[in-house]
């Protein structure tokens, strides 16, 4: 069984592109790995540039495998030289009754 995942990017300081970049390449790479599945993902921007990452893994057995891939540990790399993970109920968007986001085209 899937896992969806909401994951939270803010991009530090001057590395807004490299950050939309890594995001463009981040389940490309988990599908080539078999660990994400091929159910459709999403990205999205908040108001103050964090980026939204809506994406299925392929069971939770597939996020701990993915903690031992050296792909997917290389790319977690660069996530970590471009942006900090934050939570969703950090966003002020989730303080909303029907949050909204404006979508990223990647």
């Amino acid at each position: 069984m899937g896992v969806i995942t909401i994951a939270c990017y803010k991009p530090k300081p001057g590395k807004e592109d490299a950050l939309r970049q890594i995001v463009k390449e981040h389940v490309p790479i988990l599908r080539a790995e078999k660990l994400a599945t091929d159910r459709v993902s999403h990205a999205m921007t908040c108001r103050d540039g964090t980026i939204v990452e809506v994406f299925e893994w392929e069971s939770p057995h597939a996020i701990a495998l993915a903690h031992t891939n050296a792909n997917v540990m290389a790319m977690w790399g660069r996530f970590s030289e471009a942006c900090d993970i934050v939570k969703l109920t950090d966003l002020a968007e989730s303080q909303e009754m029907f949050a909204g986001f404006t979508p990223l085209d990647l």
